[in-house]
């Protein structure tokens, strides 16, 4: 099993990234919350690794720290649960944001992020009460990374937005005000504020 990879970042997409280790490409599947956190292509990356084997695959799902990872390893022990919706569920809320919906039990925030309706979001709210890793931090630690210009931008939060399941019309809409609502904007913070205006509905 794959625990961990150290190398380079050779590709970096919203859903997924290129890690180059001694010359080979190893393909990791992430969440944002991930890839908010990491730098360009070209720079040095090191993840943690959950590894899932299948009969007919071996997928690799990567994170920068051991709480992402703890809260996706939580996830698919979830009745129902697979790895690709517990990837979109990390990707369409910040881990420190989900932890409180849970111990609030709030489903109507639960059941905004695409993938997830009303039963799956009371089976989520109700096993992963117990199942929540010990010594939670409130710090996201989430790095900024670099601004895209105008349209560029607006096509890379779209694009993103699709990949986790949003219809085309709504993300746009939602996009559309996150770049007026924020000052300074970078593909992160405007993604960020385009979850929030898609939560809201």
């Amino acid at each position: 099993m794959i625990a961990s990879l150290r190398g380079q970042l050779a590709e970096k997409h919203p859903n997924r990234i290129i890690v180059d280790v001694a010359g080979v490409g190893y393909d990791v599947a992430v969440p944002l919350s991930t890839y908010y956190k990491l730098g360009e292509p070209g720079s040095a990356v090191s993840l943690r690794i959950h590894t899932h084997v299948r009969e007919d695959a071996l997928a690799l799902y990567g994170f920068v720290t051991a709480f992402e990872q703890q809260l996706f390893e939580k996830l698919i022990a979830v009745s129902g649960i697979g790895p690709k919706l517990a990837l979109a569920v990390l990707s369409g809320i910040e881990p420190v944001d989900f932890v409180r919906a849970v111990q609030a039990r709030d489903i109507a925030r639960l059941t905004a992020i695409p993938g997830v309706g009303k039963k799956t979001a009371e089976r989520i709210s109700l096993e992963m009460m117990d199942r929540l890793p010990a010594g939670i931090s409130l710090e996201t630690g989430a790095e900024a990374v670099g601004a895209a210009p105008g349209s560029d931008l607006r096509g890379d939060v779209l694009s993103a937005l699709l990949n986790l399941g949003y219809h085309r019309a709504l993300a746009e809409k939602a996009v559309d005000a996150a770049q007026k609502r924020v000052e300074a904007p970078t593909f992160e913070l405007v993604l960020k504020q385009a979850l929030r205006e898609l939560a809201r509905g």
